[in-house]
């Protein structure tokens, strides 16, 4: 029955979020930090579910081999962003 009581929290929960992000007016969702928030919160959690798939496993913190990998993309990564004739 548990599992039953987190469905319908999860949906209610995600109904309320959908509900107010109706419910906010025009106006505040034109203000430049509301828009820059917005633009960075996709970052945020996606780099949150990255560290969070490549560190953790299941209730204990473990570094093994897909720590290497994530490890080395980054340098991968940096040079991605100074390719010559990358557009933006």
């Amino acid at each position: 029955m548990n599992v039953w009581i987190a469905i319908a929290a999860t949906f209610l929960g995600c109904y309320a979020v959908k509900l107010a992000g109706l419910l906010v007016p025009a106006g505040t969702l034109e203000r430049p930090l509301v828009k820059r928030l917005a633009a960075l919160l996709p970052v945020a959690l996606l780099a949150a579910l990255t560290a969070q798939q490549t560190f953790a496993d299941g209730q204990t913190l473990v570094l093994d081999a897909r720590a290497m990998g994530v490890t080395a993309t980054a340098p991968a990564a940096g040079m991605l962003r100074r390719w010559p004739g990358r557009t933006r």
